[in-house]
């Protein structure tokens, strides 16, 4: 077993303490308990990383990173690999709570939309003796659904729906929706592969929220933040990647267009400090070189997604050594 020192565990008692992180608040909170100035190389931060993971893998834990396909921020937390839901929820939700919640992110993650969300009267008329493997059969042979299950009322669905919100199992979204929650998906990552949850071609990650193809007969899924990095690139076809169909012009691009030039008017953060936004005078000021500036910003824009990729290489090095 790796011997850790206390700058390790501080680290990971602050995920476990606090929950998962921004990206820029893990790197600064990095740079302090690790004594590693801003701007360390990536291999010395994979390094770090790999050392912490090789000893939570004896506890099946990981520390993780991924991106909220809601607002494309990368995320970091320590999540648990032990695949039975109860294990993962540990004691404070009861088992009625748990299929609960395994109802409303089926039914976010089974939509054909890609929205990501559903509404909130939907979510408070998921019948719980609909999901699988509750109740059994009775010498009769009909189904019998437990007692905790048949009487879970609409006011424990609208509590529960208010612990796993604030939990960040699940996230409010405007027009009364709810969607999955920073901690679903660093959790359930293995649960939308295993349930056929489409992927984004580009990152390979399951498309909850994402955009669709307009060819109906094409599956093809893309997340917000993909295609804006995808399509921001020079020379690049705005067409389905999968059957080359154009791909909408319309509000989708243009906000990634939009997203583009609010990203390049912050400049470039360094790796540890999140971006100020500037005023709307600089702005309009900045967009107008945005052409003279198109090579540089191509090349640095997504920097900061870099550290997850190398997070996932040391997750599955401390795997295969396990």
């Amino acid at each position: 077993m790796p011997d850790l020192s206390w700058r390790h565990h501080a680290l990971i008692q602050t995920l476990l303490s606090r929950g998962p992180l921004k990206e820029e608040e893990f790197n600064s909170l990095f740079a302090v308990v690790s004594g590693k100035p801003q701007g360390t190389n990536k291999k010395e931060f994979s390094d770090y990383l790999l050392k912490i993971n090789k000893e939570l893998a004896f506890v099946q834990f990981e520390l993780r990173g991924c991106r909220n396909q809601y607002d494309g921020k990368v995320y970091y937390g320590v999540v648990n690999n032990v695949a039975d839901e109860q294990a993962k929820f540990g004691t404070k939700y009861t088992v009625p709570q748990i299929a609960f919640y395994k109802g409303i992110i089926e039914a976010i993650a089974q939509d054909t939309t890609a929205s990501g969300c559903i509404s909130n009267i939907d979510a408070l008329n998921i019948r719980l003796e609909n999901q699988s493997g509750i109740g059994s059969q009775s010498p009769s042979g009909t189904s019998t659904v437990p007692y905790a299950f048949r009487n879970f009322t609409i006011s424990q669905k609208d509590k529960t729906i208010d612990e796993l919100v604030q939990d960040r199992w699940l996230c409010a979204i405007s027009d009364g929706k709810i969607g999955l929650g920073i901690r679903s998906f660093l959790d359930l990552r293995s649960w939308f592969r295993g349930n056929d949850v489409a992927s984004c071609e580009i990152c390979n990650e399951a498309g909850v929220k994402a955009e669709l193809c307009q060819n109906e007969d094409c599956k093809m899924r893309i997340h917000h933040y993909c295609l804006k990095k995808k399509f921001s690139q020079r020379m690049a076809e705005k067409v389905c990647p999968s059957c080359g169909t154009e791909w909408p012009s319309g509000s989708t691009f243009e906000a990634a267009k939009e997203d583009e030039g609010e990203e390049e008017d912050q400049g470039e953060p360094s790796q540890y400090q999140a971006a100020q936004p500037s005023s709307t005078g600089m702005r309009k000021k900045r967009r107008s070189v945005k052409s003279e500036r198109s090579d540089t910003v191509g090349e640095g824009r997504h920097e900061t997604s870099e550290p997850v990729r190398e997070l996932r290489r040391t997750t599955r090095s401390a795997t295969q050594r396990r």
